[in-house]
């Protein structure tokens, strides 16, 4: 197999720092590799010298010719007094050109160019939307290799499941820097991680990298006990929960298993909600009645919902469906239409926002973070200001950094640690994700497993969603809350149901059926119908979770019981009694899940 692009004893350096240092490594035909490291480290620099975008100062990178290259970075630079169809469809002439090519279709409608509007100057663009422009713009060209830098963010869930989808089914290689590891263990075959200088090359996705880095930690022993750790935690959440996507052999899966034998549970939810309730008391967050409009769209429609302690909600929706607004009304910072907000005497509410908030700029990192207080518990763990500032990526020497030198990530990062330190026992985090790479992902998602309060999430980052979040709900525009129990799968395959309706039937106005049959004929559900019958499904589903751990305990308890007969009897008869209970609760939840289909 050719190499597309070779780089031989690449050297590049920044002031006296290097950030390649002797590098050598090429991609191959159809090769998707995924670029790992922390902030900072090189990932971007080294697809810039990738492209051609930089040179090395030592070194040789050579490229086949005639190679068709796609760039995507971060700077998004788009033509002065442009259309957004000028910028994407440039390579187009008239519109039945590209109307008739189903791939190009599939870019605009995936990426929501067509809900941008291709008339639209990109002058007038979001940042969010002027990435997405320049994403759709490279994609539509017929091409050898793509290189992206960060192309998820600002993306939705939705959003990255169809970049992910489109870029499996083209037969590009393609390099990505990213920090969303559904999407690198999704769509990378390999990966790279920048580290010290040097790339260290794996076989596989995310999981499979997570495995190697933990058997090296293994073999390494005490080198990089912090890692290692991590490593250990993120191997059994892997293991525990989804089976990851590896295509590491067996024997160094059982090798890397070895390492979490001991690990107890990521998160012991018994023990944080009972922590949580002596904390925050029944009452947290409670919307009652409330109506809520955006504009000239309804966000919700005479919506009651309670919040209760301990209670973890990942919120989810398409870009625009309002999450951030019902994350602000949650927080006090907006007043609903109707009805009324509550929220409970004891609740000590945090809201990340993603717009940064005034930072003490006369102030070192860690002097701003002290000043909201020098220690912090997190369940029974007590850590100093400068230790939370540490997990969250910023190591000693950075903390005397003045505050005003901070780049925009390390302002966000530093905004988040000074909230964790104010010890809320509510937390509203809408794009905790943004700017931090995997090592501190992982450390923030460590220190929400063991947070003991009540925390709702707006993320585009399945691993952290399904990882800190034990309920899923959505907002499909119906002015309802929708209560997921299957969690971010079941969110997409709604979301791809409602986009294979009829064009006058996909954004159901507020009032209309969400869940109506598609079949002529069929009965339709009201609103509150849809509603009774949803919070149904989520009461059985919590009846049937704990129907199972009670059937696990009466099998143990057989075993134990095996040489005493009148025992054996009567917990055969109490395990029979809970079969037959299990088998109504299947059948009710199958009928309430038809209802609503």
């Amino acid at each position: 197999m050719a190499n597309l692009v070779n780089l031989e004893s690449v050297s590049k350096s920044y002031g006296v720092r290097p950030l390649l240092d002797e590098v050598s490594l090429g991609v191959g035909e159809g090769q998707r590799i995924g670029v790992v490291g922390l902030n900072g480290g090189g990932k971007t620099t080294l697809l810039e010298v990738l492209a051609g975008i930089t040179e090395p100062d030592s070194g040789r990178v050579s490229r086949l010719r005639d190679l068709r290259l796609g760039v995507v970075t971060q700077r998004t630079d788009l033509p002065d007094g442009s259309t957004v169809g000028e910028v994407v469809l440039a390579d187009f002439g008239a519109e039945h050109e590209w109307a008739s090519d189903a791939r190009v279709r599939s870019i605009v409608d995936g990426l929501g160019i067509a809900a941008i509007g291709l008339d639209t100057p990109t002058a007038t663009l979001s940042g969010g939307e002027r990435r997405r422009v320049a994403l759709a713009a490279t994609l539509v060209g017929e091409l050898d290799l793509i290189v992206l830098d960060e192309p998820t963010n600002h993306l939705d869930v939705e959003g990255v499941r169809w970049l992910a989808d489109h870029l499996l089914a083209r037969k590009s290689s393609l390099v990505v820097v990213t920090h969303d590891r559904w999407f690198l263990d999704t769509v990378c075959g390999r990966t790279w991680e920048v580290t010290s200088g040097r790339v260290e090359q794996y076989e596989g996705g995310y999981a499979d990298w997570v495995y190697a880095r933990a058997e090296r930690a293994r073999l390494a022993q005490a080198a990089e006990e912090k890692r290692q750790n991590l490593a250990r935690k993120e191997l059994a959440w892997l293991q525990r929960g989804a089976k990851a996507r590896t295509s590491k052999p067996k024997f160094r899966i059982e090798a890397a298993e070895a390492l979490i034998a001991d690990v107890p549970p990521p998160r012991d939810t018994v023990e944080l909600m009972s922590f949580a309730k002596r904390r925050l008391g029944k009452t947290v967050l409670e919307l009652e009645d409330v109506s809520l409009s955006v504009g000239d769209r309804t966000l919700l429609d005479h919506v009651t919902w309670r919040i209760g302690p301990g209670d973890r909600i990942g919120l989810v929706g398409v870009n625009g469906s309002g999450k951030t607004t019902l994350l602000k009304l949650l927080a006090g910072e907006r007043e609903p239409e109707t009805g009324r907000r509550v929220e409970g005497k004891t609740v000590h509410l945090a809201h990340l926002k993603q717009e940064l908030d005034d930072l003490p700029a006369d102030l070192r990192v860690l002097q701003a973070v002290e000043r909201v207080a020098a220690r912090v518990q997190f369940g029974k763990h007590e850590l100093s200001a400068s230790q939370l500032a540490e997990k969250l990526g910023f190591p000693p020497k950075r903390q005397w950094t003045p505050v005003g030198d901070l780049s925009g990530g390390e302002r966000r990062r530093l905004q988040l640690v000074r909230l964790l330190m104010a010890e809320p026992n509510v937390l509203l985090l809408d794009e905790p994700t943004n700017d931090l790479d995997i090592d501190t992902l992982q450390q923030l998602e460590d220190l929400l497993d063991g947070w003991p309060g009540t925390l709702i999430v707006v993320s585009h980052d399945r691993y952290l969603t399904e990882r800190v979040c034990d309920n899923v709900v959505a907002l499909f525009g119906d002015g309802t809350i929708t209560d997921l129990p299957g969690g971010i799968d079941e969110y997409l395959q709604r979301r791809q149901t409602i986009a294979d309706r009829p064009a006058g039937e996909r954004a159901p106005a507020s009032g209309a059926e969400p869940q109506a049959d598609a079949e002529q004929g069929a009965p339709k559900l009201s609103n509150s119908e849809w509603r009774a019958i949803t919070k149904e499904l989520g009461k059985l589903e919590r009846k049937l979770d704990a129907i199972g751990e009670r059937e696990s305990k009466l099998h143990a308890a057989l075993a134990d019981a095996a040489t005493e007969p009148d025992r054996l009897m009567e917990l055969n008869n109490e395990l029979k009694a809970l079969h037959a209970e299990k088998d109504e609760l299947e059948q009710r939840w199958l009928e309430a899940s038809e209802a609503v289909e």
